[in-house]
């Protein structure tokens, strides 16, 4: 849990604190809120990005090298 200390102008904390909006629930709410949708923007964008320009197809050959890859490190990953 991390303690968090904010300033406000007096008129915004007394409009906030009469809503409800500083209590902490309320806080880690909107806070989370904020998040997914600062996430599912960068999602868009990639999804965007990604579409003006698709990459190159894989061969066959390509994805079971990404295949043998991802398993060798998971095995390292796992140890002896």
């Amino acid at each position: 849990m991390t303690d968090l200390q904010i300033s406000l102008p007096d008129d915004v904390a007394r409009s906030a604190r009469a809503e409800g909006l500083l209590d902490p629930e309320a806080l880690e709410q909107l806070l989370r809120e904020r998040l997914r949708e600062l996430r599912l923007a960068r999602l868009d964008a990639a999804r965007e990005r990604l579409a003006a320009t698709p990459p190159a197809p894989m061969t066959a050959e390509e994805i079971q090298a990404e295949i043998d890859a991802y398993r060798a490190e998971q095995r390292r990953a796992a140890g002896p």
